[in-house]
């Protein structure tokens, strides 16, 4: 059978980010569906198996805590809430891990919050904790921190989560398996009429309306926050499917190329996207000279920084800022992340990195920009990422 245009997307996508929303976790609030979990599990192995690497974002710690607690009504107290997150987080890791191992897979609990991913130098850190995780072969197991937000914790943040982690470790895809078979261009319910959308165009307007606005019965928690979510992930060069989470398969489906559910297309390519993100976003708050061999590397051949390059070091700046990257006549090369602040970039100045743990007293990053957080100055050769 020909493939449908927009299939190569999952065909080819080397990183997946995978969201399944409370209602299929918890088998509509009735507590952990443990074997719905584990056929998840059993496809997100595979994936692994076969080359890719994969995060799963996974709701369910509420009504989780709730079947734990002995409470059969949803609390509206927010420290009730939070109580109930934390019971059931246990759960949630526990059938997660449980699952995987029984595959031959390792996991790992990750607890965000979107000000995790706000701020830069715990931006870097959880990107460079779930990077390392994937390059070991185990599945990250993502949950908002529930137990810890001040704002209202409410249906539908895990699927602005899944897009902001897609955008965190630059994935190429984002799954959102959901209770619905995906998009109509109304509510099928209500308008016989109604046309499912196989394909679209990630953040076109149209979207939002079919979903049903923000204040409509369907948009409270359901289709609008995943369209919003795919106009998110396509920021950064994700594509988007949204899926009945009961497919059969359907993992695994649709990383053979099969149409299921709603494509939401990117429009920019990944590397792209994320290097406009930082040219447009990035203030500068320091800067470090490098020598003609290292501003050669960053120009012309798209490598990192690494701090054996650099000549010295301007102005003060954390772990996470943005510094530019100046060669020996002070014309801007790069801009970037930096992976040390200003009085560490000072210690480790022309200086290898298996002297870092001497120096620092910890070894961290290799590099002091890595190229994925780096972008060139206009009228500079394009990195080869």
């Amino acid at each position: 059978m020909q493939q449908p245009p927009g299939s190569q997307v999952l065909l080819n996508a080397k990183r997946i980010v995978v969201k399944v929303g409370s209602s299929l976790v918890t088998d509509e609030g009735r507590g952990l569906d443990a074997q719905a979990i584990g056929q998840w599990c059993q496809q997100l192995a595979l994936l692994v198996q076969s080359g890719r690497e994969v995060i799963m974002v996974s709701s369910g710690a509420i009504a989780e805590g709730m079947k734990r607690l002995g409470w059969t009504t949803r609390p509206k107290a927010i420290h009730e809430l939070q109580a109930a997150a934390a019971v059931g987080q246990m759960g949630l890791a526990q059938v997660y891990e449980s699952e995987l191992r029984k595959n031959g897979v390792g996991s790992a609990q990750v607890l965000l919050t979107h000000a995790d991913l706000a701020d830069r130098e715990r931006y870097l850190n959880a990107r460079s904790t779930l990077l390392t995780l994937l390059q070991l072969g185990v599945v990250p197991v993502i949950n908002e921190n529930d137990t810890v937000v001040n704002d209202e914790i409410k249906f539908g943040d895990n699927d602005t989560l899944g897009a902001l982690v897609a955008n965190l470790v630059d994935a190429d895809a984002l799954i959102i398996l959901t209770d619905q078979k995906g998009l109509y261009s109304a509510d099928p319910r209500k308008d016989p009429a109604a046309r499912f959308v196989h394909e679209a165009i990630a953040g076109a307007p149209s979207l939002e309306a079919m979903a049903g606005g923000t204040g409509s019965s369907l948009g409270k928690g359901g289709m609008i926050t995943k369209i919003l979510a795919a106009k998110r992930a396509a920021g950064s060069g994700a594509s988007t499917v949204i899926a009945w989470g009961r497919e059969p398969n359907a993992l695994i489906r649709l990383s053979q190329g099969e149409a299921i559910g709603t494509l939401l297309l990117a429009q920019t390519p990944k590397n792209q996207a994320r290097k406009q993100w930082m040219a447009d976003h990035l203030q500068l708050r320091g800067a470090v000279t490098v020598d003609a061999g290292a501003a050669a590397k960053v120009r012309d051949e798209g490598k990192s920084l690494l701090p054996i390059g650099m000549t010295s070091v301007q102005g003060e700046f954390s772990r996470g800022d943005v510094i530019a990257i100046r060669d020996a006549n002070g014309a801007e090369v790069a801009r970037g992340l930096a992976n040390y602040s200003s009085a560490e970039a000072r210690l480790i100045c022309r200086k290898p990195s298996q002297e870092f743990e001497k120096l620092l007293g910890y070894t961290g990053e290799s590099e002091m920009i890595h190229r994925t957080n780096l972008v060139l100055q206009p009228g500079t050769a394009t990195p080869n990422c």
